[in-house]
């Protein structure tokens, strides 16, 4: 496994390095227009695994930059089908029965090859129809073994893969975690469970149902669904179905996940939607949100603020959900938001996307040093994907006449709603007990503010800093003062020709003029050196 992992270490540096991003080695930073793209083509180079991480990647906006999402989301699974042998071996070592004893049928050529998993169509012995999805040999240390590397790779040449692109360790964490929830089933069959739980009355909506003695942490079985993708629009005609009621239920589907459930399902690209026996069926369930009812919340009072133009509650749940990655200028950000803001309000509500408008605040909340959930991030990817799904289907629908019913209906009564009888009591008594110190203190207040006793405490931001660089100033300021002094001393000096003399020449006055030219030239080096000339 050692020399795998080291022959691994050097075919990973050889390809970045063909492709342009041989500064992960050497630290050298280059601007290349082509670097997102040939990204993709190295990670392509690189085999499954790699192109399972580009996967992952291309849905956190969050750590990459923008123009790499867009090339990463290009990644297809174009990988060589597993031996039907291999399958059937890893098969047997979870259920210990090979496949041929469990099935009526098994098509030994996969109806899809993935980098991490195939899947077969089967039939059980009940005659029953089902999809199984089965995980590469080895998958899982071959994963492993490709992050440890990047990690070295990463550790060798810290600095300069940090000023290229991205912050590796945050990268490196997410890609771990993503990965274990990608290579556990058992996940995937959950969230399927809980989706079919929380859609079971919505009628125009299904999802398969997993067959639970058949599915394993590197095996899930499910239901085979017989359709075909909702964006098959000769198809969708020639069964009879409405594109505008078809559009409708599936934005209607989405917001419902988002705002009622707090579970929606990730990536509803339209190979993961189809249209079977009049419902919109959701399949493959490996990438899924969940939004908090504090995060639906604050997604609510989002809109609304947004809706409102009231740029200070924007910013004030910016602050509450994100994460402080520096120091934060309110002053900055109320700036950037208020500009954004003037340009939303120029654009009709005909071409108004709420994705892009949500994904511009989050985008200069970044800017602004402050980073949101995962979750919210994965919502603007989802959302982004569903505008697009439904523009095609029926052009004439407005996702704002979907989503503010969900809006509206979250906040009409939530004030009434999330009233604690106990609490409410506990804070009357507090404002009651309070309220009767109020005119004592206000007295104080004022005897306070007539005698000259009261005091107003005032805290400024990096004030050390600014003191020390008006040090700096005065002390250059006093030196510039010295050598000038010197310059005029000595000239008068050389001028009366006192003192001992060398070569006729007053000692005196010489030396002056050499301290004066050290002091100055050391003063000189320092302006240079503070790049404040």
């Amino acid at each position: 496994m050692a020399k795998n992992s080291v022959q691994r270490f050097r075919d990973i540096v050889k390809t970045l390095a063909h492709y342009g991003f041989g500064y992960i080695v050497d630290s050298k930073i280059k601007n290349d227009s082509k670097a997102p793209e040939n990204l993709r083509k190295a990670f392509e180079e690189l085999g499954p695994t790699f192109i399972k991480i580009g996967q992952i990647l291309s849905t956190r906006p969050d750590i990459l930059p923008q123009e790499y999402i867009e090339e990463l989301s290009k990644l297809q699974d174009n990988v060589q089908t597993e031996p039907f042998e291999n399958i059937n071996k890893i098969f047997y070592k979870e259920f210990n029965k090979p496949i041929e004893e469990i099935f009526l049928k098994f098509n030994k050529k996969p109806l899809a090859s993935a980098s991490i998993a195939q899947v077969h169509k089967a039939v059980l012995k009940n005659n029953q129809e089902v999809i199984v999805k089965i995980q590469r040999p080895e998958i899982a240390k071959k994963m492993n073994m490709d992050l440890d590397i990047l990690q070295k790779i990463f550790k060798l040449t810290k600095v300069g893969f940090i000023d290229t692109l991205i912050n590796p360790q945050e990268a490196l964490e997410e890609l771990k975690i993503a990965t274990e929830f990608e290579l556990n089933f058992e996940i995937e069959a959950q969230n399927i469970d809980k989706f079919r739980q929380l859609n079971k009355d919505i009628v125009p909506v299904y999802a398969p149902y997993v067959i639970h003695k058949l599915s394993t942490k590197k095996i899930i079985t499910m239901e085979k669904i017989s359709g075909f993708k909702i964006d098959d629009f000769n198809l969708l005609i020639k069964n009879g179905y409405d594109r505008e009621d078809v559009g409708k239920k599936l934005a209607l589907s989405f917001f419902k996940q988002v705002f009622a459930d707090g579970f929606f399902h990730g990536d509803p690209h339209p190979g993961n939607l189809l249209i079977s026996d009049g419902k919109i069926c959701y399949i493959d369930f490996g990438l899924v949100g969940n939004l908090s009812k504090s995060l639906r919340d604050s997604l609510n009072e989002m809109l609304i603020a947004m809706a409102y133009r009231d740029i200070h509650k924007i910013i004030s749940i910016l602050m509450a959900i994100g994460i402080k990655k520096g120091y934060v200028n309110r002053n900055k950000l109320f700036e950037d938001i208020d500009y954004l803001m003037d340009n939303y309000l120029s654009t009709s509500l005909n071409n108004l996307q709420v994705s892009a408008m949500l994904q511009d605040v989050f985008d200069t909340a970044k800017r602004n040093n402050i980073r949101l959930p995962r979750n919210f991030t994965l919502l603007i990817r989802g959302m982004v994907i569903i505008e697009g799904v439904v523009a095609k289907l029926a052009p004439n629908i407005q996702m704002l006449d979907i989503i503010m019913p969900y809006v509206k209906s979250n906040n009409k009564f939530s004030i009434l709603n999330n009233i604690d009888l106990d609490e409410a009591l506990m804070k009357l008594v507090f404002f009651t007990r309070d309220s009767t110190r109020l005119p004592t203190k206000l007295i104080e207040l004022s005897d306070s503010l007539i005698q000259g006793r009261a005091k107003i405490q005032l805290e400024h931001k990096d004030l050390e800093n600014n003191v020390n660089e008006l040090n700096k100033m005065v002390n250059r300021g006093i030196l510039a003062l010295v050598i000038s002094s010197m310059i005029i001393a000595s000239s008068l000096i050389l001028n009366t020709n006192i003192g001992p003399k060398y070569h006729d020449i007053s000692i005196i006055g010489l030396t002056g003029y050499a301290i004066a030219a050290i002091i100055g030239f050391g003063l000189l080096i320092s302006i240079i050196r503070s790049g404040k000339v």
